[in-house]
């Protein structure tokens, strides 16, 4: 999150710039069609394709039975296609999300990053799609939140750690391959510049990849809210966006208000929420989905606020909340904090759904921003300040509005879901005043937490507000080292949402003790993790 953020289906670079015949709105018109043959140009036995969504980011036009539609657009929108469930866009760069059109302005401010690249406006818009195979009524998604890279060296963290750990996956019966990908946001760390080489690691997954802006993502150097994504639509095209599939409907939302300073020298600032034309955009494309399917919201800033001060404004939410209620399967998904938590919305944050509303805010791919003492491999520590190590997420989704989701360690073996502390030895029959810790890297408030000794009878956990102990003495090894161990530390621990506690028993025979900790996780079911302690006698 430091200060310093969709996708869309259909790419060209086009651009704003141009004092084209200029900034009046006019209408632009295309065919949506069949690429049987793929070349993605429609011949004269591919038919068109109807009843699929074209939007400017703020209406909707919907292609007739011959597959033809017609959308008014004014200059500085973004024209894309909503991919509908059952078609893919052929021939495109799988690390992104498919073809759009800049409609150019001529007014546009130069920017320090380039911003959209100038060209004539798009004649018209015709969208080339091809059948996919029919699946097996489930979707295996890959999340990213807060990449966050800097520099090249950490475009590097980036491949070897998490890019490399995606394609280095055992699968099993809860684990398929990715079908698509979503990055939440932060994206980069200001260095715009750094996207194309981002990208180009992206793509070995070989998957579409959606992209949701971030507060780290924005041109700083433009007077408006309007105008603070120019580079970054250049590359990812819109910044709102739809995509479709049989078991989900994907919204990507940037929900980061830039706030320009208003005197010199005063850094910039945002507020999380959302703009008129997203609330349009909304309006018009809700009614269209399925209420059947689960409707994933994926934007960067959270919903929820744990700062005692409007981290986003709550007009907005109770906006969208009012426009989500009656769906019956909704998922948010959030990052930013660069910790983890699941946070269940109701009347206290103006939801009045049917039942609680589900936020996964997920931990970021950079951890703590590539922080810390490096290993073996020459890749920094970088756990995050709630003690999560950095990773990424996977969410299975099933037909019918059921999901899964699930917390992956980068480059960790067995895919551990638990990080556990303890003394290494205590004195036998002192007080028992001390405890083991486990950190349930995806743990909720009302998770069950148990934990046993020497295979005994489980004893429950206690849910403690507090800082992980691992990651509290990583902070001692920086402050005691007499020389620099990392580039930059690991962060200060602060309090964790998914930590619990066991006190351990001192009234056992001498010598070493088995501890184990077993977690009941929504998706997972039970998951374990063990460790020892001794007891030592000792005299006075």
């Amino acid at each position: 999150m430091r200060f310093r953020a969709g996708i869309v289906l259909l790419s060209c670079c086009c651009a704003i710039g141009q004092a084209v015949a200029a900034d009046a709105p006019r209408a632009l018109a295309g065919i949506v069609f069949d690429d049987r043959d793929g070349d993605g140009r429609r011949d004269r036995d591919e038919p068109g394709i109807p009843d699929v969504a074209v939007s400017n980011g703020r209406a909707l036009a919907v292609s007739d039975a011959a597959g033809r539609y017609r959308l008014a657009v004014a200059p500085g929108q973004t024209v894309f296609a909503i991919k509908p469930a059952g078609w893919r866009l052929p021939g495109d760069d799988p690390a992104r999300a498919g073809l759009w059109r800049h409609v150019p302005t001529a007014d546009a401010p130069a920017v320090k990053y380039g911003g959209i690249v100038a060209a004539a406006p798009p004649a018209r818009f015709d969208i080339a799609l091809r059948r996919m195979p029919p699946g097996d009524g489930r979707l295996d998604v890959r999340i990213f939140a807060d990449s966050q890279v800097a520099t090249r060296k950490e475009v590097g963290y980036y491949a070897r750690d998490i890019v490399d750990s995606v394609l280095a996956e055992t699968r099993d019966d809860t684990l398929g391959a990715p079908e698509l990908g979503l990055t939440l946001g932060d994206v980069v760390d200001d260095a715009l510049d750094l996207y194309p080489a981002l990208n180009a690691e992206t793509r070995r997954i070989g998957v579409p990849w959606l992209h949701i802006a971030g507060n780290h993502d924005l041109d700083f150097d433009v007077a408006r809210d309007e105008d603070s994504l120019l580079t970054y639509r250049n590359t990812f095209g819109p910044d709102t966006f739809a995509w479709e599939e049989d078991e989900a409907v994907f919204v990507g939302l940037d929900d980061v208000i830039y706030l320009p300073s208003r005197s010199p020298g005063q850094r910039p600032g945002y507020i999380g929420g959302f703009r008129e034309d997203q609330f349009a955009f909304l309006e018009a494309y809700l009614p269209r989905v399925p209420k059947d399917r689960l409707l994933v919201l994926g934007m960067h800033i959270p919903l929820f606020e744990m700062e005692g001060r409007e981290t986003f404004r709550d007009a907005d939410r109770a906006r969208l909340f009012a426009l989500l209620k009656d769906f019956p399967h909704v998922l948010i998904l959030s990052g930013h904090s660069h910790t983890q938590q699941h946070w269940m919305h109701d009347a206290r944050s103006d939801w009045h759904g049917a039942a609680p509303l589900h936020e996964y805010n997920a931990g970021a791919a950079c951890g703590a921003f590539w922080t810390g003492a490096k290993d073996a491999a020459g890749i920094p520590d970088t756990t995050m300040a709630d003690g999560t190590p950095n990773g990424y997420a996977s969410l299975r989704i099933a037909r019918g509005g059921d999901y899964a989701l699930r917390w992956h360690v980068a480059r960790a073996a067995g895919d551990p879901a638990i990080g556990l502390h303890a003394p290494k030895v205590l004195r036998r029959d002192a007080y028992p005043a001390y405890g083991v810790y486990a950190n349930v890297y995806m743990g909720r408030r009302d998770d069950r937490v148990e934990f046993r000794i020497d295979g005994g009878e489980w004893m429950p956990m206690r849910r403690v507000l507090a800082p992980d102990p691992n990651l509290l003495r990583e902070n001692l090894r920086d402050a005691d080292a007499e020389t620099l161990r990392g580039y930059d530390r690991s962060p200060e621990a602060t309090t964790s949402a998914h930590l619990w506690r066991g006190t351990l028993p001192t009234d056992l025979a001498a010598g070493e003790h088995r501890i184990e900790v077993r977690a009941f996780d929504a998706w997972r079911g039970e998951l374990r993790a063990e460790t020892r302690y001794r007891l030592d006698d000792a005299e006075e």
